[in-house]
């Protein structure tokens, strides 16, 4: 029986010019989840994280739009998702009930570096989430991503392209 032998030779390509390797990339969508804010007091007190969003793709209606979101609306996406469309929804980072307890020597929910962990996984799940192609026609995505408020009555639909 013969040996079947692995074909090694380079696919042709055309040359790249300075415009293709330094313009836009042809489709990109970039979210950062930043400046965390605390704002209230007492049991009124929460933390609101900035959502910066940056894309060509034609499916968002701007193109770049910053909103601020607390936890609790990220968790209103997740369920949303999770209840709309067929998307397996990863999870968010943890509700950290023992941080809420009283009498402990830090800041509980409120300290910096928990802030910070939470920003960190709050992002990793946004983009996780908005790089999915099914996803990214959820109509709750684009209101959490690009409304400045979010409507938690607003009627569940898809996207169309324009």
């Amino acid at each position: 029986m013969a040996e079947a032998v692995a074909d090694t030779r380079r696919l042709l390509s055309k040359p790249q010019n300075l415009s293709d390797a330094y313009g836009p990339p042809s489709n990109f969508l970039e979210i950062d989840v930043a400046n965390p804010q605390t704002v209230g007091v007492g049991r009124g007190r929460f933390t609101t994280y900035e959502i910066r969003l940056k894309t060509n793709l034609p499916i968002f209606k701007l193109k770049e739009s910053r909103v601020r979101r607390r936890y609790s609306d990220f968790e209103w996406l997740r369920n949303e998702l999770e209840r709309e469309s067929k998307v397996v929804v990863p999870p968010l980072p943890g509700k950290a009930f023992v941080r809420q307890l009283p009498f402990r020597g830090d800041d509980g929910i409120f300290d910096d570096s928990f802030i910070e962990e939470r920003r960190q996984g709050l992002e990793q799940f946004l983009n996780k989430v908005a790089g999915h192609p099914l996803a990214q026609n959820e109509r709750c995505l684009h209101m959490f991503l690009q409304d400045e408020t979010v409507d938690k009555n607003y009627t569940p639909s898809k996207i169309r392209q324009a």
